[in-house]
């Protein structure tokens, strides 16, 4: 068993309006601190939690031993509507994604997630992917390398650190976190190091795991997908730990709230047009003072719930 603090536990629960009997699906099961608090919330409900990280999987059989109303599955979210329909379940009363890295994966220096320990260029979040972040430092053309620092690590310095890579890599194979550091170090400015605010390495490490784990597609698709599954009242909730993950949340949660432009004109809109969901948070729910200063890693998430209208 491993420690982890779920971030924003009471908001993005609380605000799923946890009905006793109902159906609920955790995408991102992590260390069990949003599921037990689901669980807590049910009576003769049930709760299908996903998470494509076996340890996880392991951790929450011991974690939620006591529970017969949960189903633990091994797997990515992308897939939750192909498990809901195995299951034979239509519709569920909401569902939970907290898009964070837990707790156990960065502290685990194996696992390659920390730029603050030395470990294999690892990043996979299913540990029977294919793809790590080695394959992409070592193998990807340096203009893709510079596209991934730029598009999910937004990067200032994209160009500059993906030419020391190439360099560096032609001499010898880079295989650890610590290495990739040094590259970082060296090729960033020493005036752009000491004006930073946050760590050299952040940016670049984030883009890597988005794309070892293909993150931003993943829950894109997947918010599309899980739509038609849920309840009317039922509800979406979404932490999100940076911009890009927010970005593509706020996107798809306006437009479905939203009227067509041209609709909007008319002096009525018909019913069969009218949105079907509203926002239940028009702004985005922080994390509390107290909060902050009992988990730090909280300091970047960000929460948004999403509500299918009644009628």
């Amino acid at each position: 068993m491993y420690k982890h603090v779920s971030v924003l536990n009471e908001e993005a629960v609380d605000l799923l309006d946890i009905k006793p009997n109902g159906i609920y699906v955790d995408a991102t099961l992590g260390g069990c601190g949003h599921t037990k608090r689901i669980l807590s919330k049910l009576t003769t409900g049930k709760l299908i939690c996903f998470d494509q990280d076996i340890t996880a999987i392991n951790n929450a059989k011991i974690e939620l031993s006591n529970f017969d109303n949960v189903v633990l599955i091994h797997d990515n979210f992308k897939n939750v509507g192909m498990h809901l329909d195995m299951m034979e379940i239509p519709k569920i009363d909401g569902i939970l994604f907290d898009l964070g890295v837990s707790s156990m994966q960065i502290d685990k220096e194996e696992r390659g997630f920390s730029y603050s320990k030395d470990g294999p260029l690892d990043m996979r979040m299913n540990q029977d992917a294919m793809l790590n972040a080695e394959i992409i430092i070592n193998e990807y053309q340096v203009n893709q390398l510079i596209t991934i620092f730029d598009k999910y690590g937004e990067e200032k310095f994209s160009k500059k650190i993906a030419f020391l890579l190439d360099k560096k890599r032609k001499e010898k194979r880079i295989t650890t976190t610590k290495e990739l550091n040094e590259i970082i170090f060296e090729a960033i400015p020493t005036k752009a190091f000491y004006q930073s605010n946050s760590h050299p390495s952040i940016r670049v490490f984030q883009a890597l795991r988005i794309e070892v784990n293909k993150e931003l597609e993943v829950f894109e698709d997947t918010l599309t997908s899980i739509e038609k599954y849920v309840n009317k009242g039922g509800r979406i909730s979404v932490i999100t730990f940076h911009s890009l993950e927010d970005r593509i949340c706020k996107y798809h949660f306006n437009k479905l709230v939203k009227i067509d432009s041209e609709l909007a004109k008319l002096p009525v809109v018909p019913e069969e047009f009218l949105p079907k969901w509203e926002l239940i948070n028009r702004k985005v729910i922080l994390p509390s003072k107290e909060e902050l200063e009992v988990n730090s890693r909280s300091r970047s998430a960000k929460l948004r719930v999403i509500c299918r209208k009644e009628h």
